[in-house]
């Protein structure tokens, strides 16, 4: 380490050193993403996750078995932590063999009741931190009228639908009214619950907090076993590491982990006669643009899983997804002025992309949408990028050109002009626009790692960022952000 830890001292952020302390003092930290966690709050899959990646990139830059050892200890702790092994259930009541995810990702569910407890309707919220909102009942103009007011006290976003009733013939039948309200700044819509609706019903006077639904989504569950898979390619591939029973017993149980979790999601994978395959939320699932296709990084998540299986494998069916995802991705990128990729959040051809009406019924929990089209920004494109170099690494699919024109999506787009500080930073979005001061963003730069054998000012430009600002390791992803940019230094040293 070049100087001691403080606010305003710096790190050698290429010292091997340097990541050890990042690990241990995350470690004692308690900070969010430990991986003791559950997934409840996506720590695991937005904290831990890249301090699992740190133990890999780490042992392929070193050669010491310590960063494998590392690796095994966190990971038998998140295996502990799988809902199957927790006994808690999804948003359909199953178990599973994966990690579950509430707020602020899902939808919150409230249910009202009349007097003698019968279950009436049931409202909905999708806003995100749905577990920050209350549902309140109040007397209407008219004894079979009644107000319901849905607060987000997070946001203090607020939808009122006054004097509605619980009467289906009714033309201020609750459900009606709100789904012809919608798109609300909560994100409202209502579900009948009565086998046998009938007028004269009203709700319990008062506030319900809603409660956020468990839901395990395809992104989580990508990051999580990425490293399991990367671990299992490591020793299986090694004589020498498969020589040590303890892990090759360790390889065989994360291998089979791994492909229990990713199997939880092969009801949302589509594919197509022509060889591509994505994967979609399906209609009915508790989380907001349920109906639609996923966003490019989550899907291309559980792809990085996919090219490490069949690394480790040889399973012909896990290169067939791999090939699918990055041929969908590659369908998705377009080469710019500069003959950098540039690339949105949603697939282009999806419904969110280009919008959808009530009429359509695509969604139960988000029944319209004007067209979303946001480029995609630095921190998701990093598992973008991510994939590719994976299924690259492992001859699937992507030539030297792509990784190039990933690069200088990197090198030309993201690289901003230093701020009124002098230090480096990044713009927001794949294309070169967006703010340069969202930290969130620039200080995950050193992700792109995998991309700079074609640009090393990808390594130059990230260390940059880090060097200026005297980072210190208070998330999991500025552990895994030092190990790649030991990662790539000790390759160029070694070159």
């Amino acid at each position: 380490m070049a100087r001691a830890a403080s606010t305003s001292a710096a790190y050698d952020y290429t010292a091997r050193a340097t990541f050890d302390e990042f690990d241990r003092v995350f470690h004692q930290s308690g900070a969010a993403g430990q991986p003791g966690d559950t997934n409840e709050a996506g720590g695991l899959a937005w904290g831990q996750s890249y301090v699992l990646m740190g133990f890999v990139r780490m042992y392929e830059a070193y050669g010491d078995p310590h960063y494998l050892d590392r690796l095994v200890t966190n990971l038998d702790l998140i295996l502990a932590n799988r809902d199957s092994v927790r006994g808690v259930t999804d948003h359909r009541g199953r178990s599973l063999p994966g990690w579950r995810a509430k707020a602020p990702y899902t939808v919150g569910l409230v249910t009202l009741k009349d007097a003698a407890g019968q279950d009436l309707v049931e409202i909905r919220t999708a806003r995100t931190y749905a577990d920050n909102a209350v549902a309140t009942v109040r007397a209407g103009t008219s004894a079979d009228r009644f107000t319901l007011e849905v607060r987000n006290n997070r946001t203090n976003l607020v939808a009122t639908f006054p004097d509605v009733s619980l009467d289906p013939a009714a033309p201020d039948y609750v459900v009606t009214r709100v789904l012809d309200a919608y798109p609300t700044p909560t994100l409202v819509t209502a579900r009948e619950l009565r086998t046998a609706p009938a007028a004269g019903a009203m709700p319990v006077l008062g506030e319900t907090p809603f409660v956020s639904q468990p839901v395990l989504f395809t992104v989580h569950t990508g990051m999580i076993t990425y490293p399991m898979a990367a671990f299992a390619r490591l020793v299986l591939r090694s004589r020498k590491l498969r020589s040590r029973r303890t892990y090759l017993n360790k390889a065989q149980q994360y291998l089979q982990a791994a492909r229990d979790a990713a199997a939880i999601h092969d009801e949302e994978w589509r594919q197509t006669d022509d060889g591509l395959g994505y994967f979609v939320w399906n209609k009915g699932t508790q989380l907001a643009y349920d109906g639609t296709e996923q966003p490019l990084n989550q899907g291309l998540a559980l792809g990085q899983t996919y090219a490490e299986l069949a690394a480790a494998t040889g399973d012909p069916f896990y290169a067939d997804r791999a090939r699918r995802m990055a041929r969908s991705f590659l369908n998705e990128v377009t080469a710019d002025a500069d003959d950098a990729y540039v690339w949105s959040y949603w697939p282009k051809n999806g419904k969110l992309y280009n919008g959808y009406a009530k009429t359509d019924g695509v969604s139960e929990y988000t029944p319209s949408s004007v067209p979303v089209r946001s480029v995609e920004d630095l921190s998701h494109a990093a598992i973008d990028v991510e994939f590719a170099a994976a299924v690259h690494r492992h001859g699937l699919f992507f030539q030297d050109v792509d990784m190039a024109r990933f690069a200088r999506t990197y090198s030309r787009n993201l690289v901003a002009p230093p701020g009124p500080d002098g230090i480096a930073t990044a713009y927001l979005r794949v294309d070169g626009t967006g703010s340069t001061t969202t930290p969130g963003q620039y200080l995950q730069a050193p992700r792109w790692m995998p991309v700079a054998p074609w640009d090393p000012t990808v390594f130059t430009h990230s260390l940059s960022i880090y060097d200026g600002r005297a980072v210190q390791p208070t998330q999991g992803s500025q552990v895994g952000c030092v190990a790649y940019l030991n990662w790539f230094a000790r390759r160029r040293k070694r070159s």
